[in-house]
């Protein structure tokens, strides 16, 4: 295995991990959009751009949500 493919098997399964702990609290969210952006950093410098740009995609959807979710929970004044 290569250290290509490594860093690729360790963006998913990081970004699978969030995933399911996500539910937890609001900083699993935001981990999970780093694991996104990972994810879609492999699919690019593995040339599958398509991967790479839906991943990107998804990074931006799930850092929106994290924002909404730090909103949420911050006690209001």
């Amino acid at each position: 295995m290569d250290a290509l493919t490594a860093f690729g098997l360790f963006a998913v399964t990081f970004m699978l991990i969030c995933y399911v702990l996500e539910d937890r609290a609001p900083f699993w969210t935001f981990l999970f959009a780093l694991g996104c952006l990972m994810g879609s950093a492999y699919g690019f410098l593995q040339g599958a751009w398509p991967f790479g740009a839906v991943e990107l995609i998804w990074f931006v959807v799930a850092l929106r949500r994290w924002v909404g979710l730090r909103h949420r929970r911050e006690p209001r004044a």
